[in-house]
């Protein structure tokens, strides 16, 4: 894979961060910045795939409300733990 200068200006105290980091790992900073670029990208577009997909399933299916799963996490470790949550919610009820 090519690769091509690029510039960015960092905060003094971002830098040296990534400095004293590159420092202990024996890597160059410009190493460091480029994979913690690509973990976030990578990061951000698998977000987005998750809500994409989260989308298109509610646009498809049914769903458990809000209310029934904040009900059922409230109800975690009480004496009255609730059974799991079934789908109230369905495209025909919305």
């Amino acid at each position: 894979m090519s690769t091509s200068p690029y510039s960015i200006r960092l905060d003094d105290a971002l830098r040296q961060s990534l400095e004293r980091e590159a420092e202990i790992e024996d890597r160059p900073s410009t190493q460091l910045a480029v994979r913690a670029i690509r973990a976030m990208l990578e990061a951000k577009a698998l977000k987005r795939a998750a809500i994409e997909a989260a989308l298109e399933q509610a646009n498809e299916g049914t769903f458990i409300s809000a209310e029934a799963m904040n009900d059922w996490i409230d109800s975690w470790d009480t004496e009255d733990e609730a059974s799991t949550p079934k789908a109230d919610i369905t495209p025909n009820s919305a």
